[in-house]
């Protein structure tokens, strides 16, 4: 390994979030694990007290910009940040149209605005170091579109969208914004996930009605064969792969069998300035590849 960095992940009370805290403090970095859960910081504390490893929990709710703000000052009146990870969010899965305002509104909350308080927060201080790297939790479903993963689907949809953009525009600060899309992977957001608060839209539907439950109900059986291909270790292993690697990083890395496209769809930032030296090429100038 390389010299340790100082990473900060959120969501890391439980799932791909703390699997990920856990890998990079095992693999000798300084790790601060962002929770809003009292429960999982002593949790979290006490593993990384029997291993000694430096894995240090921090209160964070991700919806609250003064809690986030809180949150990057404890770490940064110590130590720089070297690595944001961005993980924080929630499924929610059932008929889209059926999910209030509300409902997008929270999910956005979470899985876009989170992310935006977080970069905010850490961004100044990286971009003055001319170093660093932000690693955007997304998904397979930011890619393309299933039924009753409406809600879901579009706040990482947005999530791509901002990652992406953040991407080009650091890259003069040497700083790194990418996105790992993660497949289908047994964690416990299919246990329970938020089901649409609008039963009386449900009952319009016949097929549709049911079909979340039915759909829940294969990925259970599927993760219960326990095959590797579905163990969620998997995602934080490449999250550990990315952090630790020395040379340019892809834009995007899938991970798992059901991943979509390419590994590196979208402009390489360095490759648009090679071929634009002036500037941002106008909208008859994108290469082809440009997603516009």
């Amino acid at each position: 390994m390389n010299e340790p960095k100082v990473i900060l992940v959120t969501g890391s009370s439980r799932g791909i979030g703390q699997l990920t805290a856990k890998s990079l403090a095992r693999a000798g970095h300084v790790v601060f694990a962002g929770t809003r859960d009292a429960d999982s910081k002593e949790v979290l504390a006490a593993w990384a007290w029997d291993r000694g490893v430096q894995l240090e929990p921090v209160q964070m709710d991700v919806t609250d910009e003064a809690s986030v703000e809180a949150a990057v000052r404890s770490v940064t009146n110590r130590m720089h940040i070297d690595v944001l990870i961005n993980n924080a969010g929630i499924m929610p899965v059932g008929v889209t149209e059926a999910c209030t305002p509300a409902q997008f509104q929270h999910c956005l909350e979470i899985n876009l605005l989170g992310a935006v308080r977080t970069c905010r927060a850490v961004l100044p201080q990286m971009r003055e170091r001319k170093s660093g790297l932000i690693i955007h939790l997304g998904s397979t479903a930011g890619r393309l579109a299933i039924p009753f993963f409406g809600v879901y689907s579009a706040s990482k949809w947005a999530l791509e969208a901002y990652a992406e953009a953040l991407h080009y525009e650091l890259e003069e600060f040497g700083v790194e914004s990418i996105i790992v899309e993660p497949g289908g992977y047994a964690t416990d957001r299919m246990e329970e996930p938020p089901a649409p608060a609008d039963r009386g839209r449900i009952d319009g539907y016949r097929f549709a009605a049911g079909g979340s439950a039915r759909m829940l109900q294969s990925f259970g059986t599927m993760f219960a064969l326990g095959d590797s291909v579905t163990d969620a270790q998997k995602v934080a292993e490449a999250v550990v792969e990315l952090v630790d690697r020395t040379g340019p990083r892809p834009i995007r890395t899938p991970v798992g069998n059901d991943r979509v496209g390419a590994p590196q769809s979208g402009c390489d930032a360095r490759a648009m300035r090679r071929r634009f030296p002036e500037g941002r090429p106008t909208t008859l100038q994108y290469p082809r590849n440009w997603p516009v």
